[in-house]
């Protein structure tokens, strides 16, 4: 399942846009009743849409309805003077492109006769060229003097990504541990397990394996989206109508390329190994928490009091990164990215925006200070809690069990 999650989720996005983008075969019938004889010339009929003139008024048409109509559009008023002078009935909700067919039809030809109503020659086209939208560029400098071209959304996005991927990752695997244990421990297996391993072993051998599945999966997805964005590149490089479309919607033949060019300039190595090293510190710090919940409960119902605080941690972290977005270098990110518990979440946020070196070193040294403290202190719970049965130890009782030696 380590290597089949990925595909079969990159499988399963592929395939569901791929259906949705089927349409049913079925042509649907919209009948108009236009009171107002303007109408109805203007409403095009699609493959989807077949739109047909209703034969004397709605309430004439309503009682002799046919069961093959999916909708009737109802036209009471001139819509420049009452633009809420128009309604669609159906016996079933209606889809939103169908009301997006209708109401772009409807608001082109309404826009272009409210023009033509100022009688001003060529209004539309003064309109038209008097539109003006500035496109700013952002261009980073490197030490020699280079500039090359950035942007803030791709930097954010990137950021968004990784921050929602780590989480991820500690959050699952971080919670696979302390199903282990518990599993384990409620088997009666780690009675017999530490009679030959040493508990510490035991728990750092679990944490370890598992950390290491997830960075296996990191991995695989990694390979699998690289792969996927090269095939999806030439497939569209080597479909000419598609980029002609692509340019048109976007106003720009070269979008694509300025897109992989503003890629290139975000360094997905430091990211990489950003990642690799916050997953580290961070799962194991996680993890080890995690594994000392397991070792003191007896049942998974009784995890839940042990865990709120956990989560609910896991989650300040994922929301500070979210908001970090948009201002990486504020006090929250700073600090979030600093403390050792949102460290590991937050600090991917930043890392594209080119955190300053110092801060990032002072970032790993409080995480992994942090991630030898909390192994240590789980260790000793889970030393005696592998072994303690019945009630759940109260806090006095962990205290006790931190004391010993």
């Amino acid at each position: 399942m380590t290597f089949l999650i990925p595909v079969l989720f990159i499988g399963l996005v592929i395939g569901t846009f791929l259906l949705s983008s089927i349409k049913d075969g079925e042509t649907k019938v919209i009948v108009v009743a236009d009171e107002t004889n303007q109408y109805f010339d203007v409403l095009k009929s699609t493959d989807q849409y077949q739109f047909i003139k209703a034969q004397g008024g709605f309430e004439d048409f309503r009682k002799n309805s046919d069961e093959t109509v999916y909708a009737t559009l109802v036209i009471s008023e001139d819509l420049l003077k009452n633009p809420s002078a128009i309604a669609l009935y159906s016996e079933k909700q209606v889809t939103n492109d169908l009301e997006r067919t209708i109401s772009n039809q409807l608001n082109e030809f309404l826009s272009n006769k409210k023009i033509a109503s100022y009688e001003i020659p060529e209004l539309k086209k003064i309109m038209e060229e008097s539109k003006v939208s500035i496109h700013l560029q952002t261009k980073r400098l490197s030490s020699d003097g280079k500039e090359t071209e950035s942007s803030a959304a791709i930097a954010s996005i990137v950021g968004m990504v990784f921050t929602i991927v780590i989480y991820m990752f500690i959050f699952i695997y971080g919670a696979m541990v302390m199903q282990g244990v518990l599993e384990e421990k409620t088997n009666r297996i780690l009675e017999v397990m530490v009679s030959s391993v040493k508990p510490f072993d035991l728990m750092m051998g679990k944490i370890i394996g598992i950390g290491l599945v997830g960075l296996t999966q990191f991995f695989l997805w990694m390979i699998l989206i690289i792969g996927f964005n090269i095939l999806g590149g030439a497939l569209l490089m080597s479909s000419t109508p598609g980029i002609t479309a692509t340019a048109e919607m976007t106003g720009n033949p070269g979008v694509m390329q300025q897109t992989l060019q503003i890629l290139s300039t975000i360094n997905i190595t430091e990211i990489i190994i950003g990642f690799i090293i916050y997953f580290i510190g961070g799962f194991m710090i996680y993890a080890s928490l995690f594994a000392a919940i397991g070792a003191m409960v007896n049942s998974p119902e009784d995890t839940q009091q042990y865990m709120t605080p956990i989560t609910f941690l896991i989650l300040f972290a994922l929301y500070a990164g979210i908001y970090s977005v948009e201002n990486p270098d504020g006090p929250l990110a700073f600090w979030a990215s600093m403390i050792p518990l949102t460290s590991p979440i937050v600090m991917m946020t930043r890392i594209p925006f080119d955190v300053p070196l110092w801060e990032k070193l002072v970032s790993i040294v409080l995480l992994f200070g942090t991630m030898l403290l909390l192994v240590k202190l789980s260790a000793k719970i889970y030393r005696v809690g592998i072994l303690m049965y019945g009630k759940k130890p109260d806090l006095k009782e962990i205290i006790k069990w931190l004391k010993y030696q």
